[in-house]
């Protein structure tokens, strides 16, 4: 005793208005959330870093890392041998850098020589740097005027 409505055709076979579902992802609603987003994370990201204000102890203790000057060991032309800006004997090479390496801890040593030297003299003071106890070294050299200009 049911009554129907149209023409007697199945629901779903019209085309001329009858409801059909959407396949289709709607991405703007997603899209707009994830900007929200964004923006409160660009806002409270500042804030985070600053943390919690307080009021720090002071204390006579000295820096952990302090800034040091850079071990350079140079050789001149003329043989003379200069810890830093200090000149010392080729004998007083080897425990003037102990005594540093004491006092400032292991460091690179750079050593720098003039081109005048002989190789087996920047072998020399090579040697006397790792006697003293130095295990990183590094030889300093000037780039090429050709090198410069580009």
């Amino acid at each position: 005793m049911g009554m129907s409505v149209g023409n007697g055709a199945p629901a779903g076979d019209e085309d001329d208005g009858g409801y059909r579902p959407v396949a289709e992802i709607n991405i703007t609603p997603m899209v707009d959330v994830m900007l929200v987003l964004l923006i409160i994370f660009m806002v409270a990201a500042p804030l985070m870093i600053a943390g919690v204000p307080l009021e720090l102890p002071s204390t006579a203790a000295t820096r952990v890392s302090q800034a040091q000057k850079p071990m350079v060991v140079s050789l001149t032309g003329e043989g003379e041998l200069y810890v830093r800006d200090e000149q010392v004997s080729q004998d007083g090479l080897v425990p003037k850098l102990r005594a540093l390496r004491e006092t400032e801890g292991d460091a690179v040593v750079y050593v720098r020589a003039d081109k005048k030297n002989a190789y087996g003299d920047v072998m020399d003071v090579l040697g006397r740097v790792g006697e003293s106890g130095y295990g990183r070294v590094s030889l300093l050299s000037q780039p090429k005027a050709s090198d410069m200009r580009q």
